[in-house]
């Protein structure tokens, strides 16, 4: 009997029925869900995980905050504990009476040391196991086929890479968060989160809003011609911004009339299709179409596991000659919502696909098989359509426009209009994410006169830098090698969890975010900076290639980690200061709506329920009830009705504004509901 290991129980299903010579069954093993069937002759145990089934985390010793001398938490040897019961009971059940152990996990780092975890599970009953990896990038009956007929050994300093990662994420993690929680008195449910990864992008973040905040606007004029020649269009001012509004005015009081055509520059511009997807591009694509990284990943993940799209996690941007481009684009042809494109595609004469970077990754993220869009969630579908619109486009021809430039003068000022008209679409009509606009210019030729039929002038200001989306955060996230393509997603999510930040296309650092950040920068800024983050990810490659080992790296990084605690200790008393100052101007909901002195600040009473009082009290005792449950956000609004603060409360996915005067009319509907529920209980 052989033992195949899934990591989750959809893909292990797929991969079943596409290996089973017959029938596969379903069957409980020690409580664990098996598939059971046979192949090539021989009896098959096909054991899906849940992901990992093994949690890392420190002895309970550790686990009192107040009494844990720090330095003794990151030295404390990293236990890995059960965490899918049943699971392993199954695998240990199932293991004696097999002879192979063939690990079937996503064939990344992360999916190694999921395997690894099954492994040494296995090995309590059956040390003497064979173990053997197949590797494979999509779910399909072909991929299937080559990769257990193929079989490779199991790479054991791959997982041991990762499960560096995750010890020393941990350690690094949970010291960082007491020390700066503990110092700032931010404990329970308002700790403040620290990490090896988290920290330094919120610093990306927060320097962002820093510039922003530092931004000096400064007020600037255009000169917009507005032209007429057998059609209307707009002609602008070659100095394109004057930054004083006398000399703009200069160019309006000449009273222009008319404006002749000094040249006309015209270009045939070629728009290169695009590359094939590889993870960073395709979180920077769905965040474009209104998917936040971490659901766009999950939703990856999850066509990936059913067999529809190759696996989501690479940094490969060139499809390998072994893939049969022209056999996925006649699956294709058959979507109904894609076949017009398609069919574009396959008509081509040659069929030559982009390329970019190529690495011994993963393929790119292409679609590998077709599906019906009523069999897909609407998210799904977003997706799935998102990848398999690239596919076609990488695959077609390249766009081009007409662009032309046309420089005008009049009374010895200079003007400039620019229009684009698409010659071929090309790829910008398969892929309509990306849209191509068009100018139309009446034509014109050297020496043409048009008649100016009004002039604006235009007052504007400089903008200050933009935030960052979560998709251009994602890719400043792999510029500066912080995380993974695995893990990038989650640690943005980690800091929207946390209040950090808010937004998506535009994400706005919060005060605590800028004060943590802050006094970090000041006192022990290698803590906030990518490069001892970049150099750990170097140290976990050298465990990987086989040059370091997991206890040695771990060690020299909780070495670097003592010497963090030093510095943050030394400089304890600031940091208190300057983050409880912080989080104390965070919390102020308005001014008092009483003594219109003092601030009405969120706290917390004796029983730990929340609510607002006055920052005046004892001499000032007004008060209001909060929300017990959700974030609450100010709103800096104040009640049209009783001229009491407006706070947005976000709990469990529903978004709602109220006035905190439980007596404003405003409640009048609700306590209406309240009575009715309240009658009914009687």
């Amino acid at each position: 009997m052989k033992l195949i290991i899934s990591e989750k129980a959809i893909a292990g299903e797929r991969i079943a029925s596409f290996l089973a010579d017959g029938d596969v069954k379903q069957i409980n093993v020690a409580g664990a869900r098996t598939f059971q069937f046979n192949y090539k002759g021989e009896e098959i145990i096909l054991v899906p995980l849940r992901g990992h089934i093994s949690d890392v985390e420190f002895p309970k010793e550790y686990s009192n905050w107040m009494k844990t001398d720090f330095k003794k938490l990151a030295s404390a040897k990293v236990l890995y504990s059960k965490k899918e019961y049943r699971i392993i009971d199954g695998i240990k059940a199932v293991a004696p009476d097999a002879k192979e152990m063939i690990i079937a996990t996503d064939a990344d780092r992360e999916g190694e040391a999921i395997g690894l975890e099954a492994i040494n599970y296995a090995k309590q009953t059956n040390k003497n196991v064979k173990i053997t990896r197949a590797y494979f990038s999509a779910i399909t009956k072909e991929d299937m086929d080559k990769s257990f007929n193929e079989l490779e050994e199991f790479d054991y300093n791959f997982a041991h890479s990762a499960d560096a990662r995750r010890e020393i994420d941990l350690i690094w993690g949970a010291v960082l968060t007491r020390v700066i929680s503990i110092t700032s008195g931010q404990l329970g449910k308002s700790f403040l989160s620290v990490g090896r990864v988290q920290t330094p992008t919120l610093a990306l973040v927060v320097n962002r809003e820093k510039e922003r905040m530092a931004f000096l606007k400064k007020k600037y004029w255009e000169i917009v011609a507005h032209c007429k020649k057998d059609k209307v269009f707009l002609a602008q001012h070659k100095t394109e911004k004057f930054f004083e509004k006398e000399k703009a005015q200069s160019v309006i009081d000449k009273d222009i009339k008319e404006l002749i055509v000094k040249k006309v520059d015209k270009k045939t511009k070629t728009l290169k299709k695009p590359t094939p997807f590889n993870t960073t591009e395709f979180l920077r694509a769905a965040a474009s179409i209104k998917l936040s990284v971490g659901k766009a990943m999950s939703t990856a993940e999850s066509l990936y596991q059913k067999g529809f799209v190759s696996y989501p996690r690479t940094d490969n941007k060139a499809y390998p000659k072994t893939i049969d481009l022209k056999a996925i684009l006649k699956k294709l042809v058959t979507v109904e919502e894609l076949a017009k494109d398609t069919k574009k595609v396959l008509d081509q004469e040659k069929i030559v696909p982009s390329k970019g970077k190529e690495t011994k990754d993963h393929p790119p993220i292409y679609p590998v098989a077709p599906v019906k869009k009523s069999a897909l969630s609407p998210d799904e579908w977003k997706v799935y359509e998102l990848i398999a619109r690239r596919f076609l486009a990488t695959l077609y021809v390249d766009a081009k426009t007409e662009n032309v430039g046309v420089y005008f003068e009049g009374k010895e000022e200079e003007f400039i209009s620019r229009g684009q008209v698409i010659l071929d679409a090309g790829w910008k009509a398969i892929y309509y994410y990306s849209k191509l606009s068009e100018v139309f210019l009446p034509n014109l030729n050297v020496g043409d006169k048009v008649d100016v039929t009004k002039i604006d002038m235009v007052e504007k200001e400089t903008q200050p830098p933009g935030r960052y989306s979560e998709g251009s955060l994602i890719k400043l996230m792999e510029k500066n090698n912080l995380g993974t393509k695995s893990t990038r997603p989650a640690i943005i999510q980690k800091l929207f969890f946390r209040n950090y930040i808010k937004g998506s296309k535009s994400i706005e650092a919060s005060t605590v975010a800028i004060a943590v950040i802050s006094s970090l920068e000041k006192h022990c800024e290698v803590v906030t900076k990518p490069e001892m983050t970049a150099g750990l990810e170097k140290e976990m490659d050298e465990i990987a290639a086989g040059n370091k080992n997991l206890e040695g790296v771990v060690s020299d990084s909780v070495k670097k980690l003592h010497e963090v605690i030093d510095t943050l200790l030394e400089h304890r008393s600031e940091l208190a200061l300057e983050i409880k100052k912080s989080i104390s101007t965070n919390n102020v909901i308005g001014k008092c709506n009483k003594c219109e002195s003092g601030d009405l600040i969120s706290r917390k009473g004796k029983s730990g329920k929340r609510f607002v009082g006055c920052n005046s009290y004892p001499a000032c005792t007004n008060s209001f009830p909060l929300p017990q449950k959700g974030t609450i956000i100010t709103t800096k609004e104040l009640c049209a009705v009783c001229g009491v603060p407006v706070i947005r409360v976000k709990n469990k996915g529903r978004e709602y504004k109220m006035c905190i005067d439980m007596n404003c009319k405003t409640k009048d509907s609700w306590r209406k509901k309240a009575s009715i529920v309240k009658t009914k209980k009687k």
